[in-house]
């Protein structure tokens, strides 16, 4: 399964669990479906959700732009808006509140996958070069990396295309493709947003 988990925030709930059907086809984890702001903020404070997949109209006083700030300010992860509005006005006070992304219903899989994807991606490159060193991230692990897997999975999240791994360590593309396939084993993830999210966690 997925190490990735996404809150819902839809306060209407038989499209918050066709999303969440949605999210499960492409192997992403659920991690709690909020109809409400509290109930969000419960999920928030209890399940640790990667990020955040947020509705504008909550049907509250506090809406889901409102929820993002604090999204934002206080629990420092990523969130996309998935709603139906897409008028200047929303718009000018969404972007205000820095969405990793904005999609407009009605949505296919390969949209939500690939909006998903890029704000994970996006959200790993504020976060700039973690300071732990390979002793210190081996510390309690079974699989312990090698130092040239450590090295490799460390320019994966600065974000590096296997050509650019290629170039700047001197080695094949089947070599980068053994690489990556040894530390993915070893860390238990399947994709490099997984092992953004892993790395993030272990700072």
């Amino acid at each position: 399964m997925s190490q990735i988990k996404i809150l819902i925030v839809e306060d209407e709930p038989l499209v918050a669990h066709d999303i969440a059907a949605t999210l499960i086809g492409i192997n992403y984890a659920v991690c709690g479906i909020a109809y409400t702001v509290s109930k969000a903020l419960f999920y928030l404070d209890t399940n640790q959700p990667d990020i955040v997949l947020l509705d504008i109209n909550l049907g509250t006083e506090t809406d889901g732009i409102l929820l993002a700030d604090t999204i934002r300010n206080q629990y420092h992860i990523p969130f996309v808006f998935l709603t139906s509005y897409a008028d200047a006005q929303t718009l000018e006070r969404a972007k205000h509140t820095r969405p990793m992304g904005y999609l407009v219903k009605p949505y296919d899989e390969r949209e939500l996958f690939a909006t998903l994807e890029i704000a994970l991606h996006n959200f790993g490159q504020l976060k700039g070069t973690q300071s732990f060193d390979l002793t210190q991230f081996n510390a309690h692990r079974t699989n312990k990396l090698t130092p040239k897997e450590f090295e490799i999975m460390q320019d994966l999240y600065e974000g590096c295309t296997n050509q650019q791994l290629c170039d700047k360590h001197f080695i094949s593309l089947n070599t980068v493709k053994t690489h990556i396939k040894h530390l993915y084993d070893k860390l238990a993830v399947q994709s490099r947003s997984e092992l953004m999210i892993l790395v993030r966690k272990s700072q």
